[in-house]
């Protein structure tokens, strides 16, 4: 029998080798290209034969085809130790572990090269190795960064048979997991996750994941974002190929370079339907519409807004909508509250905060005939969309008046999350008091780290009374709190300008949409993750001018919303220059979208930082768990040397 095995491996090995005559890949050989940093010695591992590709040395290469298969005759000594090893698995299993040595969390074996092939020609999905880790040198390349991530999690979780195609997914599965970003793993979390992730890799091979371009683990933490890490467990293979079905858009998302397809502006003009059309229209004659909150407009100012958006649209529409809210989501479990507004009779579902996405994907995967959009920005899921305004536009003209009106250019700035679309805030109110004040400097305070007002007192401490805190559409003369670009000396603050979201005009338009159906055609024809990102150009944004101010800045603002409209005048253009001093673009050109919704940086005139995770508190951590840049998910990393050490 081992004979008939050895010939079968043969075939493989041969067949292997004429489709990769270079036979397999020799470490010293990729090594004297790449730059390596360190070594470091792992001990006894648990490592996934599919991740061993190759050997240390030259020695043995020629003896196995590129999947390790063996390429020598029947009749050679090599064959016929190869034949015992087999028998020996079959008998009692193959217990002597090899040596090897890992590099970019691939294995390449020093001895055991046969007990390999062996294992290989079986099936198994794994062997023990004593492994010596060989560290690249960090050049800032995404795959090299992307591995010391890698790194950074093998360290605390001993898991190495997990891994993604980008960046920052090593912290998004922890969250996923419920877990903090520095929780070192024990023995049964191990056990726990190895069994889900090799069901979950059965069920994902079988439904074809194995033709796709992206990993199982991009797959896995798709899949319990939607359902969670507890479901997973309990489920058994045919139930996870079932979600998967549902979900697999979501998955094959991952394959592509880009998945997300900014819409920066509506559509000029809707297109027409014939009469016919729209006698032969089917569906309710009046479309039920839900706001789903997570908070209420009494006790949120951000749920307030949506909920003046909601009223507006009610009036504008009258007859053609019905809308209904569901305030306080978080308090149960949002997904029902979800699947309540759709038994309720919504067809059109709007949840309006980030930390709702969870919730509106797994909603949207099980109930295709619901249109469900979240607010939220940058976010790559296939199934529902998300819309969010280029708030930075009004930042800019908030920081352009702030410069103007400020004797010494000491300016405040307050911001909730370090999330996507609040650092353009920041830069860009940086950069307009810039342009005004070439002696403007920004202190930066967070609310989610020291509290509203924790964060307006560190900024009087500095003698600071020029503050941009949070957007409104109002200006309420007896209001304690700060809004928009306010003077603040002593307890009451005098409100001068305001960023202000207009979420009714936002609604109306992509409820016109929704009625006319190219909403519904936008997002047949596209393969991607849909969000809508809206500027002052289309009314979704706007400054408002308090009676504080006098005439001239008015006049002021007027042109320069106009300028912004017409994009004459362009918040960020190049070169910028950040606080580290690093040049960003060239050539008095505009930033893309996508690098200002991506800034993880803040520009040379901002004092202050970016928070780390955890100094933040449970509101900030669960947003940012939803949204965040990944500079603000990241857990606190020890210097590279000593992390490399410790590995």
């Amino acid at each position: 029998m081992a004979e008939q095995y050895y010939k079968d491996a043969l075939k493989l090995g041969l067949k292997d080798l004429a489709a990769h005559p270079e036979g397999l890949p020799v470490l010293d050989e990729i090594l004297s290209e790449d730059k390596a940093a360190s070594t470091v010695n792992l001990g006894l591992v648990q490592i996934p034969l599919a991740f061993i590709v190759g050997t240390r040395t030259g020695g043995r290469s020629t003896a196995f085809a590129s999947n390790f298969m063996p390429v020598l005759e029947e009749n050679t000594e090599f064959a016929v130790k190869w034949q015992h090893l087999s028998e020996a698995h079959i008998t009692e299993g193959i217990r002597d572990p090899i040596k090897a040595y890992e590099y970019m969390n691939r294995f390449y074996v020093l001895e055991g090269n046969k007990r390999v092939s062996v294992l290989k020609f079986f099936g198994a999905d794994t062997i023990e190795a004593v492994v010596t880790r060989i560290l690249p040198e960090r050049d800032g390349s995404d795959k090299v960064e992307l591995y010391y991530e890698f790194v950074a999690f093998y360290k605390i979780s001993k898991i190495n048979f997990v891994e993604f195609s980008k960046r920052g997914c090593y912290n998004e599965l922890l969250t996923a997991l419920g877990r903090e970003l520095d929780q070192e793993w024990e023995e049964d979390d191990r056990r726990t996750f190895a069994a889900a992730f090799y069901k979950f890799k059965k069920a994902y091979l079988s439904s074809g994941g194995d033709k796709l371009q992206s990993t199982i683990g991009d797959a896995l933490l798709s899949y319990i974002q939607i359902y969670s890490y507890d479901e997973l467990i309990e489920a058994d293979p045919n139930e996870i190929k079932k979600k998967l079905k549902l979900m697999w858009e979501d998955v094959q998302l991952k394959d592509e370079e880009e998945p997300i397809e900014l819409k920066t502006d509506p559509p000029e003009e809707a297109p027409k339907q014939s009469l016919i059309s729209r006698v032969l229209s089917s569906g309710p004659d009046t479309l039920q519409v839900a706001f789903v909150y997570d908070g209420t407009p009494v006790r949120s100012g951000w749920v307030h807004e949506h909920e003046e958006g909601r009223l507006y649209v009610q009036k504008r529409f009258e007859d053609k909508i019905d809308t209904v809210t569901y305030p306080n989501a978080l308090e149960g479990d949002p997904y029902e509250v979800i699947l309540q507004a759709i038994e309720d009779g919504c067809t059109v579902i709007f949840t309006t905060s980030p930390r709702l996405i969870k919730a509106s994907v797994r909603a949207a995967v099980e109930h295709p005939e619901v249109i469900i959009l979240n607010c939220s920005l940058n976010l790559s899921h296939r199934y529902i969309m998300t819309y969010y305004a280029r708030m930075y536009e009004a930042k800019f003209i908030l920081g352009a008046v702030a410069g103007t009106l400020s004797d010494s250019g000491k300016l405040g700035y307050v911001c909730d999350y370090p999330i996507f679309g609040q650092i353009a805030g920041i830069n860009a109110f940086a950069l307009g008091a810039q342009m005004t004040n070439p002696n403007a400097h920004v202190y930066l305070e967070w609310s989610s780290v020291k509290g509203a007002d924790g964060a307006n007192k560190a900024l009087a401490e500095r003698d600071i009374h020029f503050i941009s805190a949070q957007d409104t559409s109002r200006f309420l003369a007896d209001d304690r709190d700060t809004y928009g670009l306010s003077y603040v000396k002593g307890d009451t603050p005098t409100p001068l300008i305001n960023s202000v979201w207009c979420w009714g005009v936002y609604y109306e338009k992509i409820i016109s949409r929704i009625l006319d159906k190219s909403l519904q055609a936008e997002y047949n024809s596209s393969d991607k993750a849909l969000n809508y990102y809206w500027g002052m150009s289309t009314g979704v944004v706007d400054v408002w001018c308090s009676p504080n101010l006098k005439l001239s800045t008015y006049r002021f603002v007027d042109f320069l919303k106009e300028s912004i409209k017409q994009n004459i005048c362009i918040p960020f253009l190049t070169p910028l220059v950040t606080q580290s001093g690093e040049l960003i673009g060239a050539d008095q050109k505009a930033l893309t979208l996508e690098q200002i919704i991506n800034m993880d940086y803040l520009v040379e005139n901002v004092i202050g930082e970016i928070p780390k995770y955890n100094e933040l508190n449970p509101m900030g951590k669960a947003t940012v768990d939803s949204a965040g840049i990944e500079k603000a998910q990241n857990a606190v990393q020890e210097p590279e040397k000593k992390a490399g050490e410790q590995a």
